[in-house]
């Protein structure tokens, strides 16, 4: 199930369960906590999508003279490699070489500079605490975070 599914699966979740607390309780009470497609492992992937944007606006904005490439590479090392294999590791480090450049990513976004870093500086402000929270939800029933 890729990153779009797992959010269109949790939006489908969101019409009959009402908070991302029931959405846990749910699947601990059903026994399917770790198991593929739960709720509860989507909702852990999608943080990590958003955390891996955050982590990459963050170095963005914080080293204006890195390619995006060594952003990215930077992100996903710190976000997501630790949850992959040595051969998804592989693959995305290849795939990192496909990666635009910032100028040609900004002219395709219609941003420059300025209007991006304000956009991303946004991003990253409001989705620090989304992701916290998210992590502390999973602490306060006891579940890993790290699976």
């Amino acid at each position: 199930m890729d990153y779009v599914a797992k959010v269109d699966d949790l939006a489908e979740a969101s019409k009959s369960i009402a908070t991302l607390e029931a959405i846990l309780d749910g699947d601990i009470k059903a026994n399917c906590v770790r198991k593929a497609g739960s709720h509860t492992r989507n909702l852990l992937r999608v943080k990590r999508g958003l955390d891996m944007v955050r982590v990459l606006f963050e170095q963005i904005i914080a080293s204006e003279g890195n390619s995006l490439k060594d952003s990215a590479s930077t992100a996903y090392a710190q976000v997501l490699a630790p949850y992959h294999g040595w051969a998804i590791r592989k693959a995305v480090s290849a795939g990192m070489y496909a990666l635009p450049s910032k100028a040609q990513l900004l002219k395709k976004l219609n941003e420059d500079e300025t209007s991006a870093r304000i956009q991303m500086q946004n991003y990253v402000s409001s989705s620090a605490p989304v992701i916290l929270y998210i992590d502390r939800l999973y602490l306060s029933r006891e579940l890993a975070t790290d699976w």
